[in-house]
């Protein structure tokens, strides 16, 4: 019984030795190995096997992010022996900084790294997520430093690269990788809060007034050009009015003139070869319908008779003489 009691303590002994020696790693993890305090190797993804007294992982410090009771999230800072190699994440608290025209305002970021060399994350640096943090908070108010208020606003691509290039290159000796700094939320005092909105506020009226002048200028511009148009047609249809008006009264003299001249042809051939001229026969004509219309009215009692008047008698006589011969 004793024999079988020493058997069994031992190969109780060696499983717990074998247990405490067998080491399974996750994906994307590993651990770093000291043999008796001293830096022996990295373990890679899957079962390791270590020497249990000899052999110790090295515990390094990470952020967890919980929820307590209260439903609020926390973030809390303890050691743990396996080291994430995947892109980790720190939201930064809300920090006050001055900008360059000595404005006081409110700034928090997010940070996202990546441990890429997990021995200089463990000997490099003894707490690696205050480090990046204090880094960060330092490095945020020297490049708000630089900048005006107004530039801090408009230009967060230009903070996000500067934050990234300066904290890449001061963590690159703890073996840690920053992939991007995004700055969440630029909140500003109440006062310069306030002034920004009654400068939108002006600048919104400013826009609204200059639209509507730009409106009224159009309007203007358009009605005006609408009405030289509609002078313009006016003009034209004035001008096509007379044109038509002027061709009408210079046809119907044209007509006339031909329908005169006919009737000259008639009386000349009617007089044949007399003595009588067609001329003098047209005019004596014209000065009987004259004297016709001016004793035509009603009170006229003067008769007014040209200076010439005995020639076109003369002419009336030459007709009647000639009616009465053809008589």
């Amino acid at each position: 019984m004793g024999a079988y009691f020493i058997i069994g303590a031992i190969i109780l002994i060696v499983l717990i030795f074998v247990c405490a020696g067998l080491k399974i790693v996750p994906q994307s993890q590993t651990l770093v190995i000291e043999r008796l305090g001293k830096f022996h190797r990295v373990l890679n993804s899957g079962i390791n096997i270590i020497w249990p007294i000899l052999d110790k992982p090295r515990q390094m410090y990470f952020r967890h992010v919980f929820t307590d009771y209260d439903g609020r999230i926390k973030v809390r800072t303890k050691l743990d022996d396996k080291i994430d190699l995947r892109e980790q994440l720190i939201d930064f608290p809300p920090q006050s900084v001055i900008t360059k025209d000595n404005v006081m305002t409110s700034i928090n970021a997010i940070l996202y790294y990546q441990i890429m060399d997990p021995i200089k994350a463990v000997y490099e640096i003894a707490n690696l997520p205050d480090a990046i943090e204090k880094l960060t908070q330092t490095t945020l108010r020297n490049v708000i430093g630089e900048l005006e208020f107004d530039e801090t606003l408009t230009s967060r691509d230009t903070i996000n690269s500067k934050l990234r290039d300066v904290l890449d290159d001061a963590t690159n000796k703890w073996g840690v990788k920053v992939n991007r700094v995004e700055v969440q939320d630029i909140t500003p005092p109440a006062s310069v809060k306030e002034a920004m909105e009654q400068q939108m506020q002006a600048e919104r009226e400013k826009r609204a007034k200059v639209l509507r002048a730009q409106g009224e200028k159009e309007a203007a511009i358009l009605q005006s050009e609408g009405e030289k148009q509609s002078r313009i047609n006016q003009a034209e249809a004035e001008k096509q009015t007379k044109i038509l008006k002027a061709q009408g009264e210079a046809e119907a003299k044209i007509v006339a003139a031909r329908a005169e001249a006919e009737a000259i042809n008639n009386v000349t051939a009617a007089i044949g070869k007399t003595d009588i001229s067609p001329a003098n026969y047209m005019i004596a004509e014209k000065y009987i319908s004259a004297l016709k219309d001016m004793v035509s009215g009603k009170d006229n009692k003067t008769i007014y008779m040209p200076y010439d008047a005995s020639a076109a008698l003369g002419s009336i006589g030459c007709i009647k003489d000639l009616f009465n011969q053809k008589g």
